[in-house]
């Protein structure tokens, strides 16, 4: 294991843990959390073993929203800002996943399968998709997308709140208009503490994230827009799914229309995949085995 100390692409100073397999490799799993996390994870651990056997690298770093608070500071200038689950900005996920994904390659890896949990598979959607967009040359190093227990974020904070939902937009919206967006919120609001800022991103402003709600009438255009071989995973014990897990998958297996994709559910798994990691890290592992380059 290796601290490993890098850039996100806007001078945010960030770090992980590298997983090295015990022979030399140009293949790697980047993980990317999910919300108040980090990379100090036993799944990330039973997975980087899973794969280090396989001569496969993992790594797993801090991305600016880990912890619920914690200063993040900027290279460029040597300023402090407020970070952590609390107060980030799901979209500057981009920043912190071209950033990993750029050190890696400066340290030789070619083939890289981005791996997020929870909200780390909206980042790794949004990111991917704009990558694609810039037809950034990052692209040709990905070759897999991992997404473990995908969320429908606004769907879910629309049942949540019910027809509270919009009094706390009202309320965080004052917020950001008397210039005090990193206010926290109420604490029925949310499910941990959280700024005015975030909450206004997964509740309003949130556009470039809803692209999970599992409805019959939806295309998923962005999920569908990976290229790459797409393994996705959920639980079905106390998962953040609005839907029966077996429902959700056979739906998406007819909606998405990759023909490299890997869709299913492991049964007995919550959403952290508790008592069920040996399992998803061999299932994980097959799958990259199976559509190595």
């Amino acid at each position: 294991m290796k601290l490993i100390k890098f850039l996100a692409t806007d001078g945010i100073e960030l770090d992980g843990i590298l997983y090295n397999s015990k022979s030399e490799t140009k293949r790697i799993i980047l993980a990317v959390h999910g919300m108040s996390s980090n990379c100090m994870k036993e799944r990330d651990e039973i997975i980087a073993e899973q794969a280090n056997e396989n001569n496969i690298d993992y790594f797993s770093f801090n991305n600016r929203g880990s912890e619920l608070v914690k200063y993040i500071k900027r290279s460029t200038d040597g300023k402090k800002l407020l970070g952590g689950t609390s107060y980030e900005d799901v979209l500057e996920g981009y920043e912190d996943i071209t950033g990993a994904i750029i050190k890696l390659k400066e340290l030789g890896y070619k083939e890289i399968y981005l791996q997020g949990h929870s909200l780390g598979c909206t980042k790794i959607v949004y990111t991917y998709n704009k990558l694609k967009r810039e037809a950034s040359n990052v692209l040709e190093n990905i070759k897999g997308i991992i997404l473990l227990s995908l969320v429908d974020i606004p769907g879910t904070l629309n049942i949540y709140l019910g027809n509270k939902l919009d009094n706390y937009i009202e309320y965080a919206e004052k917020l950001k208009q008397e210039g005090k967006q990193n206010e926290l919120m109420p604490k029925e609001a949310f499910i941990h503490p959280v700024s005015a800022k975030t909450f206004l991103r997964y509740a309003r402003d949130n556009e470039e994230i809803d692209f999970a709600s599992y409805g019959k009438d939806t295309r998923l255009e962005k999920i569908n827009n990976i290229d790459r071989p797409l393994f996705m995973r959920w639980g079905n014990v106390n998962e953040m799914i609005l839907q029966n897990a077996e429902d959700l998958v056979n739906m998406l297996n007819e909606i998405i229309k990759n023909p490299n994709k890997d869709i299913n559910y492991i049964d007995g798994a919550d959403h952290s995949y508790k008592d069920r990691r040996e399992e998803l890290a061999k299932q994980i592992i097959s799958f990259i085995i199976k559509n190595i380059a």
